[in-house]
């Protein structure tokens, strides 16, 4: 795919424009940008389903582009596989029998995968939003598209589904566009960046670490551009102040380069980023409160089992777990918000609650963004003094005529600062933050968690951000299910590690994982072991390819008990693995035959 001189905007703001890039087969590119310029647009263009102003996106002939929005949306009363058979024909050729029967069959194990029963009767509008973004995801995934291009895949997916995904999309060679405020997932998964900054595009070919290092650089040296060309500019001034006939000579030459050497010492290199309140003067006492014998129930299911707790001075909590396991009833409970069946919670008297929640605060849609500071306080008080909501809410990026807008007018990226925004003010002592990250660019993110270091209270983050949470927790709660809660002293990533080991401690079926030797390495011919391990391997490969052939028929068919999907769909991935080792191998040895 090639993009050509691209230019977009809306109304007299330019999100980017004349932008040129290629798109190469097996490129993994991570698109990134500050909120609001551009970057959904962008993809969206990329994937057809919106116009540019100008420019072009010129493809190969047939090349099939699938899409994962920001927000999937379906129709009422759909279930996973209605959606899927409703929208088969938009994204599959049916008149190719074999080819849709396995897209079909695909999309069957990947919903199983990602945890959702594909026979289950329950429609999406039914579902949480992590669970219609699995299905989203799975549909996005099985039709196999020459291209895949995904919009925040990551947000409202806990993290077991997100390193899900993050291998998978490592491990296939696909062509991949993708918007994620993911840091970790980014730095794991992508093999280019490109960055939309001042309207123009950056390309790095590098991961999201690489990139950060050499946008560093770029910025150093466009500064001392800067710098140099105000120098010159200073002494072409003089120059051109003088009376025309003492501009004799080659002039015309001169006074070009003037104006050219004026545009180029007017950029503005000032990074434009969120300014938060002081944090570390915040007070609490010594006593915060404490959990005793909490427990609590919706029928069946277990929210809490007989927790107790005694949170300190400056605890700094994170909270993970599976999606639907009660992490945001848990801390609704914590507040008061929720009441307990039984047990009892002790909040100390100091204690001043920020309350920052996944639904956002609630208003009304036509409430302009001014009255949603102003109906809280009217003069606003903070450690460096009093400011108008005005100024306050300039802090957040908002300018004087954003104050105006209806709140149901704003983007995911400006409802999440004026959240923000709004439980900061209240100076709280006690930050509880349920996903932050969801619609927060990189920068702001950055910015919140300078802000979270210095915070002299105590913090419980929910989040699926494991870059956010190794920056801004020292230990986890761990809600396992059936009302269990394991505290792991430690960051998010120290976690896993240690889980990982545990789960790598387990009796395991033997698995085949080989790398190949550099040419230089390999010995000329075969070793008589060698040469009686390739004879095993043909035939060890055509075992893997029949069953891995039976399961695909299976979940094709789905003549099977649903309970039974997902072990085999371990299966097939445990198939599928041992396939591309022995395939590796058996190529390796080939080439000494």
């Amino acid at each position: 795919m090639q993009i050509d001189g691209l230019t977009k905007s809306y109304g007299d703001r330019l999100l980017f424009g004349d932008i040129t890039f290629g798109i190469n087969q097996g490129d993994k590119i991570g698109l990134v940008a500050k909120n609001g310029t551009g970057k959904t647009t962008l993809l969206r263009i990329i994937a057809g389903k919106e116009a540019a102003d100008s420019g072009d996106v010129v493809t190969q002939s047939g090349l099939r582009v699938s899409i994962l929005e920001q927000t999937p949306e379906f129709d009422p009363g759909e279930t996973p596989m209605t959606a899927y058979d409703n929208r088969a024909h938009e994204m599959v050729d049916l008149s190719h029998e074999d080819a849709a029967n396995e897209c079909r069959a695909t999309y069957v194990r990947l919903l199983s995968q990602l945890g959702i029963n594909p026979d289950t009767t329950m429609t999406l509008d039914c579902m949480s939003g992590g669970n219609v973004k699995r299905v989203a995801l799975a549909m996005t995934l099985a039709v196999n598209p020459d291209m895949i291009v995904l919009d925040e895949p990551t947000n409202h997916l806990d993290t077991d589904a997100i390193e899900w995904l993050e291998n998978y999309l490592s491990r296939q060679r696909c062509t991949l566009l993708m918007v994620t405020h993911d840091r970790y997932f980014l730095d794991r998964v992508c093999n280019k960046i490109i960055e939309i900054d001042r309207t123009n595009l950056y390309a790095y070919d590098g991961n999201y670490d690489y990139y950060l290092r050499r946008r560093r650089e770029r910025i150093e040296a466009m500064s001392a551009d800067i710098a140099k060309a105000k120098n010159t500019l200073r002494r072409e001034q003089e120059w051109m102040s003088r009376q025309p006939q003492a501009r004799a000579g080659k002039a015309k030459y001169r006074i070009d380069n003037f104006y050219r050497l004026k545009d180029r010492s007017s950029i503005d290199l000032s990074e434009d980023s969120v300014r938060l309140p002081e944090a570390n003067k915040t007070y609490i006492g010594n006593k915060i409160f404490s959990a005793r014998h909490v427990s609590k129930r919706y029928g069946d299911k277990v929210i809490l089992d007989d927790f107790s707790y005694d949170f300190a001075r400056h605890d700094r909590v994170g909270i993970v777990g599976p999606n639907g396991v009660g992490k945001s009833t848990f801390i609704k409970m914590l507040q008061g918000i929720v009441a307990p069946d039984t047990g009892t919670w002790d909040v100390g008297a100091t204690v001043r609650f920020g309350y920052y929640s996944q639904e956002g605060i609630t208003m009304k849609p036509d409430m302009k963004v001014i009255d949603a500071v102003t109906a809280i306080a009217d003069d606003i008080v903070l450690d460096t003094g009093r400011v108008s909501p005005m100024q306050y809410l300039n802090m957040f990026l908002f300018s004087p005529k954003d104050l105006q807008k209806p709140v149901g007018t704003l983007s995911g990226g400006e409802l999440r600062r004026l959240n923000l925004a709004v439980v900061l003010m209240t100076r709280p002592n006690f930050l509880i933050l349920d996903e932050p990250t969801n619609d927060l660019d990189i920068v702001t993110l950055g910015i919140l968690e300078e802000y979270l270091a210095d915070f002299g209270g105590c913090t419980i983050i929910v989040s699926h951000d494991r870059y956010f949470l190794d920056n801004t927790v020292d230990h986890i709660f761990v809600l396992e299910g059936d009302g269990k809660v394991k505290d792991y002293p430690g960051t998010y990533s120290e976690y896993r590690a240690a889980r990982r080991k545990a789960e790598s401690a387990q009796p395991k079926s033997p698995s085949l994982s080989t790398k190949a030797k550099s040419r230089a390495e390999r010995p000329v011919r075969m070793t008589y072991a060698e040469r009686k391990e390739f004879e095993a391997l043909q035939t060890e490969i055509d075992a893997l390819s029949m069953e891995r052939q039976h399961l695909e028929a299976i979940f094709a068919g789905q003549a099977t008990d649903p309970r039974d999907i997902r072990e085999l769909s371990d299966r097939y991935e445990t198939v599928k693995g041992l396939l591309d080792d022995k395939e590796l191998r058996w190529l390796e040895l080939s080439e000494k035959a």
